[in-house]
């Protein structure tokens, strides 16, 4: 059975209980590793002058304490394949209806599709 990294739970950590329950229940059937919980503003500013984030500081939802955001990537990480990352977020969104957690993810929005993001809706 996978399980986290050191590294990866120290992220997870940073993350909204909710976020951590989905996140557990999933690396009990499926390899991933957390790349981003909380940010702060200056991992954020980066974040949008590279063009992974449209959200400036404070606005995105990984810049709340804790974390209402995560970014995950299938283990081993390969960018370019896009269906692991589909894949992924099949077993997210089964693990939040599940566990009655409304989650989004970046895979489905319109002006950056963000394939290694969640977040919690409220």
């Amino acid at each position: 059975m996978p399980k986290f990294s050191k590294k990866s739970l120290e992220k997870l950590a940073t993350c909204d209980e909710r976020l951590q329950d989905i996140c557990n229940e999933v690396i009990k059937h499926y390899n991933f590793t957390i790349l981003c919980g909380t940010r702060g503003k200056a991992e954020q500013d980066a974040a949008v002058a590279g063009g992974f984030s449209k959200a400036p500081w404070p606005t995105s939802k990984h810049n709340a304490t804790p974390s209402l955001a995560v970014d995950i990537a299938p283990y081993p990480i390969d960018w370019d394949d896009i269906d692991r990352f589909r894949k992924l977020a099949g077993y997210m969104q089964v693990a939040a209806n599940k566990l009655r957690i409304p989650l989004i993810w970046g895979g489905t929005f319109t002006r950056l599709k963000d394939y290694p993001h969640f977040e919690l809706l409220e």
